[in-house]
């Protein structure tokens, strides 16, 4: 064989392969293109990689991966790609643009300002927004270096903040902005928005334990114990044993369960379970002061379920030294006054409380009550006349009339004085008949007597009498079993 046939052939094989090699990129491309229409960024990002490595001196194939890097939030890699794309093709405009756009968002303000000015000096489709950009880069690079002042002379002021939150519009990938404006939240006690940028902190910095601490700790101040948990439960899911983290959630775990269980007992009207679950949690919890408000606010509800009066005014006064306008531990304080029949420092409290809250649903309908039941005490009580508290049960009543209706019983009485023995034993038959009916009593309890005429909008109800009270001809004829 000839050495001219040889070349001939070696060439032919060569040019084979290019174009098969040619069609494989162009295949690669179409299918990225195809799959980032639809949304699937990973795998077009895994057919733009075939592409590169098939073809490394195509400016395009470097543009549209970076592209892709950019729609998966990670600019960090886009950037070696668009710098390739302008070391193959200088003039490629909307390249040099995109790296500038994401150096200053990345905080790289002076990266971005030579690739603004480069555009912003030649006539293109970027060059006025090149511009613009370059003067708010130099805005905010002047901003950078004035808040990093500021914060070191702890001036926390509203100019602070304004050129924190210009710097981070044009800078919003900028970790240490964010964490500066975070600090200005939390000391400014907006802990709310301090979350917020810590948050975006655990995105920007990859395994950012301290980030999960910090979100986890404004949590537990904030006293939303579960949302703490669940940020720490974060942290140690990239480091199980981080000195803060761990003893953190131990006892984070712990106080929810406590609080938790406590909360159902409430519900099911378990008060004296609750109230020894609520103590546990004292124990557990001794620092965050919006935690011990939660813990003894509903220790104060508790005692007031159970109208356990000094108990229950100890828990709702220590609230109230933390936290004086709470207006649901001022109408359980008012509620206690009530139970200990203190009726017109019931209504006064529910006056401060609707000075707090006028439209406070509860209070208006408290101060209500409280009004009415002042009225009713200075008429007829049937819990003093039974001589039995006001949550006392159906059992404790009955037992108490039976013994007042031996001692007063006008047939068996012993005294002098008749008519005192019928108008008492009368009203002990109208206590009883009021408090041993579910639907009376609870008229009763809300101020309204169901056997008082007046009260009865014209004079329905039972006319003042006890329902099938025996009376006899010409007097008493009682026929009364012990």
């Amino acid at each position: 064989m000839s050495v001219h046939l040889l070349r001939t052939l070696v060439l032919l094989y060569i040019n084979t392969l290019n174009g098969v090699w040619s069609d494989s990129v162009s295949g690669h491309l179409e299918k990225g293109k195809k799959l980032l229409q639809d949304g699937n960024l990973p795998e077009a990002l895994e057919q733009y990689n075939l592409a590169v490595a098939g073809d490394p001196s195509n400016y395009l194939t470097y543009f549209k991966r970076a592209a892709v890097y950019l729609a998966l939030g990670q600019a960090k890699k886009s950037l070696p790609d668009l710098g390739k794309v302008l070391e193959l093709k200088p003039d490629f405009h909307q390249a040099r643009l995109e790296r500038a756009n994401t150096n200053v968002k990345l905080g790289k303000v002076s990266a971005a300002q030579e690739d603004y000015q480069i555009l912003a000096s030649s006539e293109n489709s970027a060059t006025e927004e090149a511009k613009e950009m370059l003067s708010r880069s130099q805005t905010v690079q002047q901003y950078i270096e004035n808040i990093d002042h500021l914060m070191s002379k702890g001036d926390y002021t509203e100019d602070l903040l304004h050129q924190l939150q210009v710097s981070i519009e044009l800078c919003p990938w900028y970790p240490h902005l964010r964490s500066a404006r975070a600090v200005y939240y939390e000391h400014t006690k907006q802990y709310q928005s301090a979350i917020s940028d810590i948050k975006m902190l655990t995105k920007l910095i990859p395994d950012n334990t301290e980030g999960y601490y910090k979100i986890s700790s404004l949590y537990y101040q904030l006293g939303e114990e579960e949302d703490s948990l669940r940020e720490i439960r974060e942290c140690l899911k990239l480091d199980q044993d981080h000195k803060d983290c761990y003893p953190l959630y131990k006892k984070l775990k712990k106080l929810v369960k406590q609080l938790e269980a406590a909360r159902k007992m409430m519900e099911e009207e378990r008060f004296e379970e609750a109230i020894d679950k609520l103590k546990n949690a004292l124990k557990t919890e001794s620092e965050s002061v919006a935690i011990l408000i939660k813990i003894k606010t509903r220790l104060c509800t508790s005692h007031t379920k159970i109208s356990s009066y000094d108990d229950g005014m100890k828990w709702c006064n220590e609230v109230l030294e933390l936290d004086p306008e709470n207006i649901d531990v001022l109408c359980d304080k008012s509620e206690l006054y009530i139970s200990n029949e203190e009726y017109e420092e019931a209504i006064k409290l529910y006056q401060h409380t609707l000075k707090i809250n006028d439209q406070f649903q509860r209070a208006k309908d408290g101060l209500n009550r409280a009004q009415n039941l002042l009225k009713q005490s200075q008429k007829r009580d049937y819990y003093k006349i039974l001589g039995v508290k006001r949550n006392a049960s159906v059992k404790e009543i009955n037992k108490a009339y039976r013994r007042l209706a031996k001692e007063w019983h006008p047939d068996k009485y012993d005294g002098e004085d008749k008519k005192k023995a019928e108008k008492m034993f009368y009203d002990i038959a109208a206590a009883k008949e009021v408090l041993t009916d579910k639907e009376m009593r609870s008229k009763f309890d809300n101020g309204e007597d169901p056997l008082d005429p007046e009260q009865q909008h014209g004079g329905g109800g039972h006319g003042g009498f006890p329902h099938g009270f025996p009376f006899g001809g010409g007097g008493f004829t009682f026929k009364f079993n012990f």
